[in-house]
């Protein structure tokens, strides 16, 4: 009868309606949880640690130098998350407190996961930055991080040096398995992973880009690049961009904390460095996501070149930077 339809019809309209939601729900789905789909810095705000080195240090300095130092303790920069100061006793309640402040000030932590076992090398001889967990205690460790985060969103730089120094170091396999093993647990909670990238004037792109697909950087959203280093933006860029494509395509964040004046071959103090471009999302070109302080600019990279121990606040250094 005209106006009506036949049961063969409804039937076709039903099947094609639900394998159209069908098709909208997997698009959601992949663009929420797939890696290497969404960026998670654009539109958000990152969050500004109040208890930072830099903050600390400003609160009790005056005239130019609580200017200087203000001005790093006011830019977001990374949270270091060390066995040496939050081990299986504390990280996960530090972990949640800062979590739930970022989400409070609708702000986007950045996280550094740093304590891996051998850490810097140091079961053959070591850098300044020796140190780590034991292989028993390094996944109850990423576990409490994981649980700390409950679900709250944060991005995680996974174990910067970990992979570009393995060959160096003789421990490559041991590397991969643990890289490998902590996306495991940490992806499993709301987090943005970027592994360990090297940089420009480290490992060349294959090798770097050989490292990140066994540790399995197409698990998760990509790579961070010239963390602790100064090489300019543009020579990581185009490094980035080079390990990326290899990669089938991944994104990566590059360290600009101190990369104002470029690099002078020297990754341990050198002076006459300046900060960098200011933290925030990038222009949404290729697969470079963001501009982010990691290491904490005015914090030592070693008792090299007059500095204190690895991570010490040196005022020295933090003038020089926010001078340059």
């Amino acid at each position: 009868m005209a106006g009506r339809l036949s049961r063969r019809s409804v039937v076709a309209i039903s099947v094609a309606a639900g394998l159209a939601f069908v098709a909208v729900v997997a698009f959601v789905f992949s663009v929420l949880v797939t890696p290497g789909i969404g960026d998670p810095f654009t539109g958000r705000a990152l969050y500004v640690y109040p208890d930072s080195t830099a903050a600390k240090a400003a609160a009790t300095a005056s005239g130019g130098d609580r200017a200087a130092f203000e001005r790093i303790a006011q830019t977001p920069t990374a949270v270091w998350l060390t066995p040496e100061q939050h081990g299986l006793d504390d990280v996960q309640e530090f972990v949640y407190e800062l979590v739930t402040a970022a989400h409070d000030a609708r702000a986007l932590p950045v996280l550094v996961v740093y304590g891996i076992p051998d850490r810097d090398c140091g079961s053959a001889g070591g850098g300044f930055s020796a140190g780590g967990l034991t292989d028993a205690d390094y996944p109850l460790w990423l576990d409490r991080i994981a649980d700390g985060v409950a679900g709250y969103p944060a991005v995680i730089i996974l174990e910067p040096d970990s992979l570009a120094s393995a060959p160096a170091c003789g421990a490559t396999d041991e590397r991969v398995r643990q890289i490998s093993g902590a996306i495991d647990v940490l992806s499993a909670r709301d987090t943005t992973i970027y592994l360990d990238g090297g940089h420009s004037s480290w490992l060349s792109a294959d090798d770097q880009a050989a490292l990140l697909e066994r540790a399995g950087v197409r698990r998760v959203r990509g790579f961070a690049s010239n963390v602790a280093n100064y090489n300019s933006t543009d020579d990581e860029l185009a490094y980035d961009e080079r390990v990326a494509s290899i990669v089938g395509g991944s994104h990566f964040v590059i360290d600009t904390g101190r990369n104002g004046n470029g690099s002078t071959g020297d990754w341990c103090n050198p002076p006459g460095r300046a900060l960098g471009a200011a933290p925030g999302a990038a222009d949404g070109s290729g697969g470079h996501d963001a501009d982010l302080w990691i290491k904490n600019p005015g914090e030592s990279d070693g008792t090299c070149n007059g500095g204190p121990a690895a991570g010490q606040w040196w005022p020295e250094m933090a003038r020089e930077l926010a001078a340059g």
